[in-house]
């Protein structure tokens, strides 16, 4: 995926094809549950049906192989609360279903099938979207992982996709031999071999679930627009809670540290101490931590830099001088130039690693682009904050 920071928008180039000469396969290899994960071998033809008893089942289809779960496109109050709990990081990794194939509606054996990842909020985006449709929803195991990151990862690939196609007896259940997948998950898969192996053709649908209705009714075309990722600020904010949380976490523990070091170390009582030095510090990474979660994300196509490092450092740099602003640190004194410096470090640093957390959740950045950055920026990013606690440690000393 090539970066696009000119006008936030980056076309994909799909091959319908999905020709990938490096990728080679004589047979595929799938995970055996039976063999208690100690290697791989080839998946018998046993049909493998997912439980009955999910909460979002709300009935079964009956089959040429046997009854398969049948879902619904309204999603109930249960559903909604689980992708609450999922965007704030609650059970996040634990949020998934079987996989397996799945009935949306009453479908018949020409109806489409779709694929996705057992990312529960992934299917429930994907049936919330095609109310009034008959679909069979094939879904790959990606151990919980969205489509997108799973398909980096490789869990959304070509080896579990022929394998589910025939644990789940999908040849027999289907007179036609289409698979729809989800554009982004194109990096995983190499169609032709999907097509070679299991005899079905791959063909990859748009990029957002909401254009799914349009895109079947159209005979399974996409149009240009249906091609175009964006990131516009509503898909950027609902990123924020979940990365917010996590860095209220390690607030939670650095926060007490900072008050008694300052309480200890300060000219006065402890208390005096800490309510001035310890809770304006406390409050200096809290300004910190909403610069990076927040404020880089909200502004971030508007933000000098290409890399997330450089843009959380702008507006880290931004967030530090205003903060200080306020503070009215006395510059005319060596201990507040130093204790400004320090502030000046670790603002800004904290900010830029924040930042850099949302590399992977966005269209502008590829795998190797966030690996080169982060080789360069997460040292200096280190070295500031150290330095930087150093010389607030310092400059309360020397009071």
């Amino acid at each position: 995926m090539e970066k696009c920071l000119h006008n936030k928008t980056m076309l994909m180039k799909i091959n319908e094809n999905g020709s990938d000469s490096k990728n080679k396969f004589e047979f595929p290899i799938i995970k055996d549950e039976s063999n208690c994960g100690c290697g791989s071998t080839v998946k018998s033809a046993r049909n493998e049906v997912p439980p009955l008893n999910q909460s979002f089942i709300s009935g079964s289809v009956g089959t040429s192989v046997g009854l398969v779960p049948q879902v619904s496109s309204a999603l109930s109050r249960r559903d909604h609360w689980g992708t609450i709990k999922a965007r704030f990081g609650v059970f996040r990794m634990d949020y998934s279903l079987s996989p397996g194939l799945y009935a949306l509606g009453n479908p018949h054996d020409n109806s489409p099938v779709l694929v996705t990842a057992n990312y529960k909020m992934s299917f429930d985006s994907l049936r919330e979207t095609l109310p009034g449709r008959d679909i069979w929803v094939l879904v790959l195991d990606t151990d919980g992982i969205n489509v997108w990151c799973a398909a980096g990862k490789g869990t959304f690939g070509t080896e579990e996709l022929i394998g589910r196609i025939k644990s789940s007896g999908l040849a027999n259940i289907v007179k036609h031999r289409k698979l729809i997948l989800p554009q982004l998950g194109a990096p995983g898969v190499a169609a032709h071999i999907v097509a070679k192996i299991s005899g079905f053709k791959v063909k990859y649908g748009p990029v957002r679930a909401e254009d799914l209705s349009a895109y079947l009714d159209a005979g399974s075309k996409a149009t240009a627009q249906m091609r175009i990722i964006t990131f516009p600020l509503k898909e950027r904010a609902v990123l924020i809670p979940i990365e917010l949380m996590e860095a209220l976490k390690a607030f939670l523990i650095i926060a007490p540290a900072l008050l008694i070091i300052s309480g200890i170390i300060g000219p006065a009582g402890f208390w005096n101490n800490a309510g001035s030095y310890g809770f304006f510090a406390v409050m200096a990474l809290l300004c910190a931590i909403v610069s990076g979660a927040v404020l880089s994300t909200l502004l971030l196509p508007y933000l000098p830099g290409r890399a997330f490092s450089i843009k959380g450092l702008f507006i880290g740099m931004v967030t530090s001088l205003t903060f200080l602003y306020l503070r009215n640190i006395n510059l005319q004194a060596w201990p507040g130039r130093i204790e400004t410096l320090s502030w000046l470090l670790i603002i800004p640093a904290i900010s830029a690693f924040l930042a850099m957390n949302f590399t992977g959740a966005s269209t502008y950045t590829s795998l190797s682009g966030v690996k080169k950055e982060m080789r360069w920026a997460l040292p200096l990013q280190i070295a500031a904050i150290t330095i930087g606690i150093i010389t607030w440690i310092g400059a309360i000393l020397i009071l």
